[in-house]
């Protein structure tokens, strides 16, 4: 990979201002001052994306019992350790690789996003239908992330003072009110009250995505680029 390639990846401007991020970046650090030798990023990339397959796993086993949901919430502590620690830990040690750690860590991502929805929609309380918009809002937010990252050198890891780890977990209390509440439809018949919220939290991201990508375009147009 040439020079330039890799000096784009490592200048970015990284943008956090989710509610958790001061107190998460404390715990993050000690952790990885005690973390032993022998875990490495790659080992901790691995264990975020063995989380989410948990969470998948989880939920598609729900059919048979709610307890299951048990290894849908472990799954998403196992997801966040690993996802949170890995570039954490290599900064920590000062041994980053831009380029590697982006693609790496942001492809596990999508892939892990795809397996915690992909197992909602299969389990009796979230149609599939709502769960696939909640992943398209979440693949498109992420490609304007992305975007922006190579138009403008800035790397948004928060919306709405919403970061990853908000997200996880809205996502457990969400699992603990399947475990509450059971899988029983709504007033909208057919239509639970499960799927109503994951197909909102679709919805914000989407709207969020073209609000985004409008005040991207004109900024970048009075920048003259």
């Amino acid at each position: 990979m040439s020079d330039h390639v890799k000096d784009r990846t490592s200048s970015l401007s990284r943008i956090q201002e989710n509610v958790l991020a001061a107190n998460e970046r404390k715990l993050l650090t000690w952790l990885c001052a005690r973390m032993p030798r022998w875990v490495t990023p790659d080992k901790l990339t691995i264990l975020g994306l063995i989380g989410g397959f948990m969470t998948f796993a989880g939920y598609t086993a729900s059919n048979y019992g709610k307890l299951w949901l048990l290894l849908a919430i472990l799954g998403y502590f196992v997801n966040w350790f690993g996802d949170s620690m890995d570039g954490s830990l290599a900064r920590y040690r000062s041994i980053e690789r831009p380029s590697y750690g982006y693609f790496i860590d942001h492809s596990c991502d999508g892939l892990t996003t795809l397996f915690i929805l992909t197992g909602m929609g299969l389990s009796p309380f979230v149609t599939m239908d709502f769960a696939m918009v909640a992943l398209a809002g979440y693949l498109l937010l992420s490609i304007h992330t992305f975007l922006s990252a190579r138009v403008l050198g800035e790397f948004k890891l928060s919306y709405m003072a919403a970061g990853p780890t908000e997200l996880r977990i809205m996502l457990i209390v969400l699992t603990m009110m399947m475990m509450i509440l059971g899988a029983t439809p709504g007033i909208f018949g057919k239509i639970s009250g499960f799927d109503i919220f994951v197909g909102t939290v679709g919805g914000i991201l989407l709207l969020l995505f073209a609000i985004q990508t409008f005040v991207t375009g004109r900024r970048l147009a009075k920048m003259g680029r």
